[in-house]
């Protein structure tokens, strides 16, 4: 049995933008399950994350619909950030017979490494319409800094 599938091992037309690609889905059916021809169990699952930043703080927005917020643990340590957690799953769904399964159920955990202006003393968090939303504070060295650099 091939790793790559058959398309991905013909051909001279790589690019490395394309190998992340096909490294990136490669990796992601493996750790997620990725349905039907994943190659793990269910029952971990990472959720897509994003980071913003702005003049006044860093947000870590992470989509985990369907959770209660008394499942999620979040702490910062150093210069990390941990998010934690469990998506349960309803006993009563149990016993359906699904055509198609896409939604993911058990534990969580995201790491986030955080820039040295972070301000640990300001973080929030909240909770909305399925998207965790971690506010990390600037401190104010960080936000007064500006530098301009010139074109050549």
């Amino acid at each position: 049995m091939a790793l790559l599938p058959r398309r991905f091992t013909e051909g001279a037309d790589w690019t490395p933008a394309r190998l992340r690609t096909e490294f990136d889905d490669l990796m992601s059916r493996f750790f997620r399950g990725g349905g039907e021809g994943g190659l793990l169990e269910r029952g971990a699952f990472t959720p897509a994350t994003d980071i913003v930043e702005t003049p006044e703080e860093i947000q870590v927005k992470t989509e985990i619909p369907g959770m209660n917020p008394e499942d999620m643990d979040i702490s910062l340590t150093g210069d990390m950030l941990t998010l934690k957690g469990e998506k349960k799953e309803e006993k009563e769904k149990e016993e359906e017979n699904f055509i198609q399964r896409e939604s993911y159920y058990g534990s969580f955990q995201r790491r986030v490494p955080l820039p040295e202006y972070a301000d640990r003393d300001k973080v929030s968090a909240d909770y909305k319409n399925g998207v965790l939303t971690v506010h990390v504070g600037k401190t104010k060295e960080a936000r007064s800094k500006s530098v301009k650099v010139d074109v050549e």
